[in-house]
């Protein structure tokens, strides 16, 4: 097992890690914030909003599209001007949009919480809203804005990876510990659901995919970030100094491992302390597809 290194700490929670030219991009939902921050740990506030920001990922023309986590929505940001709304899940999402994946056409894939996690853990535990968590949707916000149901009855829909061809699509159910695939069709639909890997009792947050097709898991029950292959064989694994809730393979030859870890998820705690890290460790194989 290999050992990350902390580069840049003080974040409340930081998600969706993306790497994008020189440095990585991500949120931090209690900062309210986009930030970046360099391979030497310089972190930097791009823009705030109001809510809660997760998800990212760039359209062909170079703007930037964030998740809204409180108010169901997209946000459509370029450099010199304000966040704007792009599209609005309302209806389609059942709770908090959380993870997302651009795809290269400009499609947005959304998932959400599809309830109250924090509620369920604070009156049940986290193992029983492990067992009976109420399945949600997938939304995809199509280039026009519009937005459709993906696909449904996923537990819990996380982390989303693309393959280098633009036709598999892989998504992190946690509250199933599974990683679950889908063909995608031409114009973006979803089609042939099936397990990619089954993993036990670890449980998927944010992935991310490396060139020999396999996906670094990060762990929001361990200090860890794991490193899976198609049929659920861990390759590899990373020990980080909190638990793991991200991970983006990036760098100038996308051989670095950012690692976004937090002592605190529950929203009372991340939001009143700053326990949030990036962490790097360098792999041998470096990242392929989208994010």
């Amino acid at each position: 097992m290999s050992t990350s290194t902390v580069i840049a700490e003080g974040l409340h929670f930081g998600e969706g890690p993306r790497w994008r030219g020189d440095r990585l991009w991500f949120s931090d939902f209690f900062d309210h914030a986009v930030k970046t921050c360099t391979p030497d740990g310089t972190v930097e506030t791009i823009f705030t909003i109001d809510g809660r920001t997760s998800g990212l990922g760039w359209l062909p023309d170079g703007d930037l599209l964030a998740v809204s986590m409180l108010d169901q929505s997209v946000l459509r940001w370029r450099p010199g001007s304000e966040p704007v709304l792009y599209a609005s899940l309302t209806g389609l999402a059942t709770f908090h949009c959380n993870d997302m994946v651009v795809d290269a056409a400009g499609r947005a894939y959304v998932g959400n919480f599809g309830f109250d996690l924090d509620t369920w853990i604070d009156e049940s535990g986290f193992g029983d809203a492990f067992k009976n968590a109420p399945s949600t949707t997938l939304v995809r916000v199509d280039p026009d804005g519009s937005a459709h149901v993906a696909a449904d009855d996923l537990r819990f829909p996380n982390g989303i990876v693309i393959t280098p061809d633009g036709a598999t699509m892989i998504v992190a159910e946690t509250m199933a510990a599974r990683l679950t695939a889908f063909d995608i069709a031409a114009d973006g639909s979803l089609s042939n659901r099936r397990v990619w890997a089954d993993l036990g009792r670890r449980i998927p947050d944010g992935i991310c995919l490396d060139a020999g097709g396999r996906v670094w898991v990060a762990n929001p029950q361990a200090h860890e970030c794991f490193l899976v292959a198609e049929g659920g064989e861990i390759v590899d694994i990373v020990e980080t100094t909190e638990n793991c809730f991200a991970c983006m393979l990036g760098g100038d030859d996308g051989r670095t491992l950012f690692l976004v870890t937090s002592r605190y998820s529950h929203h009372r705690e991340a939001a009143e302390h700053r326990t949030g890290r990036i962490e790097t460790i360098r792999v041998d194989t470096p990242g392929a597809g989208r994010p």
